[in-house]
């Protein structure tokens, strides 16, 4: 029996469904930005079949007006809620799951003490904190300025949105520690060791 030009176009269509499905579920449980590499590895599909069905979830969640999104920086892809129910989330969040707890206290120094030199966040976190700062410049979440053999860090405008956290030029009687630090988990403890510094 021929296959005809409607089943074939049937196959297709039911094999991108299939895939749009699969990428998805990958992006919902992972909770946080992946590569492609992550992406492959995870879904065993190509990066050409993973964009595709990138670009069909984009525009089924636009389609039906979704609180859902696909975030995309750069080569990274997350699923969230768009920032219009940050709110919402915020209340409801009890932690984000995207950094660990020792990424959550690099970050919180870099916040509290912006601009800082790297040389220094290395010397209060050790060298693991090298990784830290790599995955925040790989998201956006940090400026990186070339000062000398080191590089001075700052929160990108990304950093502020990611968190949705007002423009540091829009707070008003608030403090960098009581804005940023609070928003990614920064503890008391971080504080006593920034004042040592």
């Amino acid at each position: 029996m021929p296959i005809s030009g409607g089943t074939i176009r049937e196959i297709d269509e039911a094999k991108e469904s299939d895939n749009a499905k699969l990428v998805e579920a990958v992006l919902f449980i992972s909770g946080r930005f992946l590569t492609m590499q992550e992406l492959v590895t995870h879904t065993d599909l190509t990066p050409m079949a993973i964009k595709d069905a990138i670009e069909r979830l984009k525009g089924q969640y636009d389609k039906i007006d979704s609180a859902i999104e696909i975030a995309e920086k750069g080569e990274l892809w997350k699923m969230g809620v768009k920032s219009e129910h940050s709110n919402l989330i915020n209340k409801l969040a009890t932690g984000r799951s995207e950094f660990s707890k020792a990424e959550q206290e690099t970050l919180a120094i870099i916040a509290y003490k912006q601009p800082i030199k790297q040389s220094v966040v290395i010397k209060i976190r050790g060298n693991k904190a090298y990784e830290h700062i790599k995955k925040f410049a790989d998201v956006g979440l940090l400026k990186k300025k070339k000062m000398g053999h080191t590089w001075e860090l700052s929160l990108s405008e990304e950093f502020h949105d990611y968190f949705s956290l007002k423009d540091r030029t829009e707070i008003e009687g608030e403090t960098k520690e009581e804005t940023a630090e609070e928003k990614i988990g920064g503890e008391n403890q971080l504080k006593e060791e920034l004042k040592e510094v």
